[in-house]
């Protein structure tokens, strides 16, 4: 599926989704700390969505970030790696490969690289339903949690605490690669 693709499921998964919430655009809007504009922009598949973004709009629409890449991209119980949806972040050019076969389920395992001295935040609302555990595969993460800086090594895992906003960063001059499992709470 290329972004172009991915940007128009997205655009069709966050209308359906907020109308099955019974959502205006401004209450979608006003739960995900974003502009009405904005929201119409996504729907209409005008604008490529950000990471953090998306992340702001899945927390808003009850959804996990997996759940709502994996309904843009459908789904089946087998994921292949050369069948396992990538999205690029337009802003950070990090690689977010869905690992797990079907988004929704007990357990969403998602691998991220995300290239030299790039870094993407995300706001404690969009995973406040959510656990994750970061595990590093190559390289060295600095996980921002709240005022807590974490620097994970090939190798660590870190268990999130409660909900606060958070920031993964690269600030080495060689690309790190990390898996997130993320559960419901």
């Amino acid at each position: 599926m290329t972004s172009v693709d991915l940007t128009t499921s997205l655009a069709t998964v966050v209308r359906e989704r907020r109308l099955e919430r019974d959502l205006t655009v401004r209450a979608l809007a006003d739960r995900a700390g974003v502009s009405r504009a904005m929201i119409a922009k996504v729907e209409a598949g005008e604008a490529q969505p950000t990471a953090a973004l998306l992340g702001r709009l899945s927390g808003a629409l009850g959804l996990s970030l997996s759940e709502l890449v994996a309904r843009a991209e459908g789904g089946d119980r087998l994921a292949r790696r050369a069948d396992q949806p990538t999205w690029t972040d337009p802003t950070s050019g990090y690689v977010r490969r869905a690992v797990s076969p079907r988004a929704g389920g007990d357990l969403e395992l998602v691998e991220v690289t995300m290239p030299p001295h790039a870094q993407a935040g995300f706001a404690a609302d969009t995973h406040a339903f959510l656990r994750h555990r970061i595990w590093v595969l190559e390289g060295v993460l600095e996980f921002v949690e709240g005022t807590t800086v974490h620097r994970l090594h090939t190798g660590d895992c870190l268990e999130l605490g409660p909900p606060v906003d958070c920031v993964y960063r690269n600030a080495t001059d060689e690309p790190v690669r990390y898996l997130v499992a993320v559960t419901r709470r």
